[in-house]
Parts: structure tokens; sequence; C-alpha cells
């Protein structure tokens, strides 16, 4: 799908990369080898999006509640951050990329911290496509986490602004199109607030095979959308 003057595509994308275990179970894999392969996934995705036009993608890769997997399991997915931004640090600075994060940082690792924080101070500056990784995220949490703050500040009376101004994506546009893959027809309490008039696009593909060509079809579905926000032409 290329970017043209006829066709806009969505400002931002958020999609729930949901299916790699199940892609290495049907392989007689371990699960880790498909977080691997969903990561490598990732970065197909990152690279198009910025191709095609999109400013703001933000990816779902850790909850808050997926601290109750195996203890294996969650410490790869610890390490695999760190792994994915060394490998691709280059591709992501060559091309432009901004790189934040939303999420907590409670019981994440000393090495995770400061690659984060390294990642975001490198990029900040960089005006291509906008990647902000959801990780020990949970949208339930982080909207009790900005009433506790609203409170702590005072604040008799808030309004919308107010409330979006405590949120992690305090600044960035509530999210146009939602992609989850794998069939699953849920959002897994991911940016509740920021999705209240999102297009929801559920595709059967796992998300290591979720290709760009995958990509390209949720983002015509959405452009033949009518989006009225609750008003009536």
């Amino acid at each position: 799908m290329q970017k043209t003057k006829n066709i806009t595509p969505p400002k931002h994308v958020a999609i729930i990369m949901d299916g790699n275990g199940r892609w290495a179970k049907k392989r007689n894999l371990s699960r880790n080898i498909g977080h691997k392969m969903g990561a490598k996934r990732l970065v197909d995705i990152i690279m198009h999006a910025n191709k095609v036009g999109v400013k703001y993608l933000t990816c779902y890769a850790f909850s808050t509640e997926n601290w109750d997997r195996p203890k294996e399991e969650v410490d790869y997915l610890m390490k695999l951050p760190l792994e994915f931004f060394e490998e691709n640090k280059k591709q992501i600075s060559d091309n432009d990329i901004k790189v934040s994060f939303i999420g907590f940082d409670e019981n994440i690792n000393s090495e995770l911290l400061k690659t984060k924080k390294e990642i975001v101070e490198k990029t900040k500056n960089n005006k291509g496509l906008h990647f902000i990784l959801a990780f020990n995220y949970g949208s339930q949490a982080e909207i009790i986490n900005a009433v506790n703050n609203i409170i702590k500040d005072k604040l008799l009376v808030i309004d919308k602004e107010i409330m979006e101004s405590y949120l992690f994506t305090k600044g960035i546009p509530d999210v146009d199109l939602l992609i989850r893959t794998s069939n699953e027809l849920r959002v897994s309490n991911f940016l509740l607030w920021q999705i209240s008039y999102s297009e929801l696009y559920f595709s059967k593909k796992l998300w290591p095979d979720f290709t760009k060509s995958d990509f390209d079809k949720a983002i015509k579905d959405f452009l033949k959308r009518e989006r009225r926000y609750g008003k009536v032409e």
C-alpha cells in the first residue's frame, strides 16, 4: 500500500500482537521461539507502517497480567526487548523512527529500564513514525494510577483533557484503528480510554504470520468505514 494524496492512512494504529505461543505450539516449538518470531514480525510492521505514512503505532508486548505466566517465559520476555532494540537500533535510526514506552516500571529489571531510557533519549528528536511499546501495561491500572495522581494533586473537578494529561499516552492522539491477531475478539485491557471511538479489526492470522499485506488489508478495511463519533449525518 502506497501513501497517496487521496488515501490517508489512519494516524494512530494500535496492535494486540496475539498468537506467538500458538504459532510455536503448531510447530512443536517452545513458546519463547514463538515470541522471538513475533519480534521479527514486529520489525517488518514498524518499517512498513512508517513507509505508508502511519504517524503513531502502539503495540502490546507485555501486560500487567502476563506476570502470571511461567517464570521461564516471563524471564525471556524481559530479555526480548533488549535483543530487539540491540538488533534493530540502526534500522530504527536510519528510518527516523521515534520510540517511547507506556506502562509501569515496577518489577522491571535495571538493565531493561536502562535500555528503555537510552532508546527513548536517542530517538526523541526523530520525525518519522512514533513507535510506542506497551510493556508491563494494563489499561485499568493506568486509569486507576491517573485517578490517584489527580487526587494527590488535589484537583476537585476534572474534564477529558485533564484526565488524558494523567494517562501514559499524554500528548498522543487517540487510536484510530485497533488490530488484533489470532482470531480473538476482545481488547484484553488495552488502551480502554484511548480506543473509545477506534475502529476494530480482527485477523485470523497468528502474529508471526501477520504480513505487511495483512496490515495493508486492515488499513483498506478501515478506509471503508464511516466514522461518525456518535453523530448522525
